[in-house]
């Protein structure tokens, strides 16, 4: 299957998933955190919306945030690696991110084609699963399928924003319920309150860490080699392992909203 870089309607139609909540169901509202999850949608593949309130935020800053690989490795305390591949576009890139899944299950690790776009007052990034030749799975992880992530930020007000994250993904598993549950009840919301605490300290962080330095958003600072989407397949989930973990029980961890929040220098 060719790989399409967005466009236009592609980023229109992400926010306008973001923004209609017809159709999905409210699993989480608690502490200016939202999940919802879409009612039809099947324990494989199950699609995610998530929305926090970010009240002392810019959505530069936000935006910043998830685009600095940099500081991601002090924040989020779920990555196990991530790197860029290469570049297609001047909004447009290939990269790798593996992270932990809950135990007792496998790690997972993806291989996305990332694009962004600042749209009005707003700003959005999204990706999906491909195909790279010299990145295929690795024996330690199971490849996992996005069929559409990303984030929408929207200014609520001044110093004020608002921060949706919409997520649909296939693990490539027979999840157990107990692992969707979690999901949407602790590690989502979690995940989301992290971010919020992580650009709340961003500005200092990238006062003392190349604070000119942002490719994202000057696009001669990038120095990634260039790749061809020619050389990108889309990422079909039948063309990878499938694995049963639907048997695996729950093993005691500790769930505290305060576990991994400080961010180091």
């Amino acid at each position: 299957m060719p790989v399409q870089i967005p466009d236009d309607t592609d980023f229109t139609s992400f926010k306008e998933q973001c923004e209609n909540h017809e159709g999905w169901l409210v699993r989480y509202n608690k502490g200016g955190v939202t999940v919802w999850c879409r009612a039809e949608e099947s324990n494989t593949a199950q699609k995610l919306k998530m929305r926090i309130m970010c009240k002392d935020v810019h959505p530069e800053t936000l935006y910043d945030v998830l685009h600095d690989t940099s500081y991601r490795r002090k924040w989020d305390t779920n990555m196990i690696d991530t790197y860029d591949i290469g570049r297609l576009t001047v909004n447009a890139d290939v990269g790798y991110y593996s992270w932990k899944c809950p135990s007792p299950l496998k790690n997972r690790d993806f291989v996305t084609m990332r694009s962004w776009l600042p749209l009005g007052n707003d700003y959005l990034i999204i990706n999906y699963s491909v195909k790279h030749p010299q990145h295929p799975p690795k024996k330690d992880f199971v490849r996992a399928v996005s069929l559409l992530t990303g984030y929408l930020i929207q200014s609520n007000g001044t110093r004020s924003s608002a921060l949706y994250y919409l997520t649909q993904v296939d693990p490539r598993g027979s999840l157990p319920k107990w692992v969707v549950n979690r999901v949407s009840q602790f590690v989502a919301p979690k995940a989301m309150k992290k971010i919020y605490k992580a650009s709340q300290k961003y500005p200092e962080w990238k006062s003392k860490h190349n604070p000119h330095l942002k490719p994202w958003m000057y696009p001669e600072q990038n120095t990634l080699p260039c790749i061809s989407v020619a050389d990108l397949t889309l990422q079909r989930a039948d063309s990878l392992e499938n694995i049963d973990e639907s048997s695996l029980s729950e093993e005691k961890t500790q769930h505290s909203d305060d576990d991994d929040t400080e961010t180091r220098d």
